[in-house]
């Protein structure tokens, strides 16, 4: 069984690494902190401390290296920073790559590399960009860093707003007013998340970009207020006037058509636990 490797136990690193233990693969995993460590091996996770300062620091931080596939999950720390300091990381992350025994790399992005202009048509993962009109330049830089001159096999998947369990779009929002409520949204449950992650590795697609979005895009008021409701919240108290016309949309078709099928296939219906 192959040994995975998944730098960053996160929000979305840590139930991917309990859902490949619990399907037999061999995981290991990073963590910033020796308190974390000791926590995540109390669960029965393995796990090394390892942070990017750019440079690597840690402890044993060579075993997440000896893995045959690796999967990144950790994101720019901020839209607002110019990014430099994240290409700087992967640059380093990237060199180890080179020179370990890694063959296949799952890179997480974000469906915010999109430009930013609303279209007729749903974004799809052929969708030509360059750094003139993506929509997050740092993101555009990471995945052209990871993709040229590799030695191993990439698969990159890009995300939309990922929501489930704490992360409940009605909390971001309650009591506020005039809350903008007409665009359509592109989520996806911590579920999928890890659902998509885990299937891509299981059906070996490799050299691959996906989308990963929920395919149906309700209005955002619609999920603000219905989360709301599901969690006990108190809604908005007001919305800013309707509008048209919004469809900046993402397509999800692309990764559907490989047999994955959703758990939460409209964000209406995403479970949430806010006692976590």
């Amino acid at each position: 069984m192959n040994k995975i490797s998944i730098i960053g136990l996160g929000w979305l690193g840590l139930p991917l690494a309990k859902n490949l233990q619990e399907k037999g693969y061999k995981v290991i995993g990073s963590t910033t902190t020796g308190e974390k460590v000791k926590k995540l091996e109390a669960k029965g996770l393995t796990s090394v401390q390892f942070s990017l300062e750019p440079y690597p620091k840690g402890l044993g931080f060579q075993k997440l290296f000896e893995a045959e596939i690796l999967v990144i999950t950790i994101p720019p720390r901020s839209r607002t920073q110019s990014g430099e300091r994240y290409l700087e990381e992967l640059k380093f992350l990237k060199s180890m790559l080179q020179n370990s025994s890694a063959k296949k790399l799952v890179f997480v992005s974000s469906t915010g590399i999109y430009p930013e202009k609303n279209q007729a048509e749903k974004y799809t993962e052929e969708f030509e960009m360059d750094l003139s009109i993506t929509g997050n330049k740092t993101l555009w830089k990471a995945e052209q860093l990871m993709s040229q001159d590799n030695s191993y096999e990439l698969t990159i998947i890009r995300f939309g707003g990922l929501m489930g369990e704490e992360r409940v779009p009605g909390k971001y929002f309650s009591g506020k007013e005039n809350v903008e409520g007409h665009s359509r949204v592109n989520y996806i449950h911590q579920d999928d998340a890890v659902g998509i992650i885990t299937w891509i590795i299981e059906k070996n697609l490799w050299n691959e970009t996906f989308n990963g979005v929920a395919p149906t895009h309700p209005l955002k008021r619609e999920v603000i207020e219905k989360s709301a409701q599901d969690t006990g919240l108190a809604p908005p108290k007001s919305f800013q006037d309707s509008k048209e016309g919004e469809n900046r949309l993402i397509s999800s078709e692309k990764i559907i058509q490989t047999g994955y099928s959703f758990a939460f296939a409209n964000p209406l219906d995403f479970s949430y636990n806010l006692k976590k």
